[in-house]
């Protein structure tokens, strides 16, 4: 297993599927003039010892990666199958120019089926020159992620199942950080998985109540049962403005906002 090291996270999409502003909408939050009321698709891109992961491929990830100056990629997670966390699938292809080593890609074995079957011109027919070199795998059990570019050593990476509506999703946990997001439940044994963290990023759609998302009450009560030292609220619709719907959280939770750093110890 690889040895622990410090984390240093960037978070490079903090919105919901429509981001923030949405086109045509000129409510409060559309036409706020604080750059953290804009949220671009979430995803988030971990550094630790070396090596780069990346979480999640939504629609932005061409934007995501020039405004945050990502220039490696040694392994990508996906949570889910949704559109906005995986449409940017061909904008990975910069980071096999210059590095023709696979890219290895990490998926729940319904995630797999889904990419293979939707995008069959990379994972399956492969005729066509110009897609990416991906290499998918499933995810079922903790994995070690080794650098594409020969940095010694390996992140290990645990998978936290959650439910997403009845659609089963995956969060990601490495040393005492978590990614949890388009949750709508947390089940038991994934509960255990979450204890002791230093930093926490758990989806918080809107205050209202909503089908396959944790309202911020329900992310709140979750939260407060984890315990993280530090959590940050992610994957936000247009109905929470930032500054003022962060100042009613309890201590210790906080909205998080696009290019936002987090370090997180060994």
């Amino acid at each position: 297993m690889g040895d622990p090291a410090p984390l240093r996270v960037t978070l490079l999409g903090t919105g919901t599927s429509t981001g923030v502003p949405i086109p045509g909408c000129r409510c409060e939050v559309c036409t706020s003039s604080d750059p953290r009321d804009s949220r671009l698709r979430c995803s988030c891109y971990i550094q630790a010892g070396g090596i780069n992961i990346l979480v999640d491929a939504g629609p932005d990830l061409r934007r995501q990666c020039l405004d945050n100056d990502i220039r490696a990629v040694d392994a990508v997670l996906f949570t889910h199958e949704h559109f906005d966390h995986v449409a940017g699938l061909d904008d990975l292809r910069p980071f096999l120019i210059w590095n023709r080593t696979p890219l290895p890609c990490y998926a729940s074995e319904h995630t797999c089926d889904e990419l293979r079957r939707r995008h069959d011109y990379i994972f399956v027919d492969g005729s066509y020159p110009g897609v990416p070199n991906l290499d998918l795998h499933r995810i079922d059990g903790p994995v070690e992620i080794v650098s594409r570019y020969e940095t010694p050593g390996s992140i290990r990476v645990e998978p936290v199942p959650a439910l997403h509506g009845d659609l089963p999703i995956l969060g990601f946990r490495i040393g005492r950080f978590a990614y949890m997001t388009d949750v709508s439940r947390i089940p038991e044994a994934s509960y255990e998985k979450l204890s002791d963290l230093e930093v926490l990023v758990l989806s918080a759609l809107r205050k209202q109540p909503h089908p396959t998302h944790f309202s911020f009450s329900e992310a709140v009560d979750a939260a407060g049962r984890i315990g993280a030292e530090n959590t940050y609220f992610v994957h936000m619709t247009h109905n929470i403005l930032h500054a003022r719907d962060e100042a009613l959280l309890p201590e210790g939770l906080s909205l998080a906002h696009d290019g936002m750093i987090l370090e997180i110890s060994a």
